[in-house]
């Protein structure tokens, strides 16, 4: 044994390691974005297959408990309180239609970022993270004729699955969505 192996430090001797392991790491797959991706959550409502931007989503949870806010309209759940920090649960289909979403095991919560505050949106299920190319796209994606029409400019084929790309900033900027008050 050579005298530097005998009086190195564990600091100097991890450092060593990476050093070496470092000359033959190869790039994470994660690291490379492919021209003209695209990637986002999957989720569905009733019939409709949608995309949320992946930067749009702080998390997505379980129902969580919630307070009631009196004097609100019917589609705002109520509030919860996610790792302290105060966010406003709406019911998306009962806001674009009226109609209570029915919870299930499936049901979840996209918890959506916006300025001033998180807000989380229920859906039926969430179906995982999907990425999509150019060559994917197919316009509005037939969802012209839908409840979803105002929030949806871009779809995507995939998988013989229709998918919307749901803009929930739109959404959380309309003035119906900040009006939460029941009149």
């Amino acid at each position: 044994m050579s005298e530097s192996s005998n009086t190195k430090t564990p600091f100097l001797a991890l450092a060593d390691y990476e050093k070496r392991s470092l000359v033959h790491a190869v790039g994470l797959p994660e690291q490379i974005q492919a021209q003209g991706a695209w990637s986002g959550i999957g989720f569905r409502l009733g019939e409709l297959y949608l995309l949320v931007g992946l930067k749009e989503v702080a998390e997505i949870l379980h129902l969580p408990p919630m307070t009631t806010v009196p004097g609100s309209k019917a589609w705002l759940m109520g509030i919860a309180n996610v790792r302290g920090n105060l966010v406003a649960v709406v019911d998306l289909r009962g806001f674009l239609i009226g109609q209570r979403t029915k919870l299930s095991d499936s049901s979840r919560v996209l918890v959506i970022r916006q300025e001033g505050g998180n807000v989380g949106l229920l859906i039926d299920e969430v179906l995982g993270q999907r990425h999509l190319f150019d060559d994917d796209n197919s316009d509005q994606g037939g969802f012209e004729e839908t409840i979803v029409a105002p929030f949806v400019h871009r779809g995507y084929r995939k998988d013989d699955i229709e998918w919307g790309v749901f803009d929930s900033i739109q959404l959380t900027q309309t003035t119906e969505f900040l009006q939460a008050a029941a009149a």
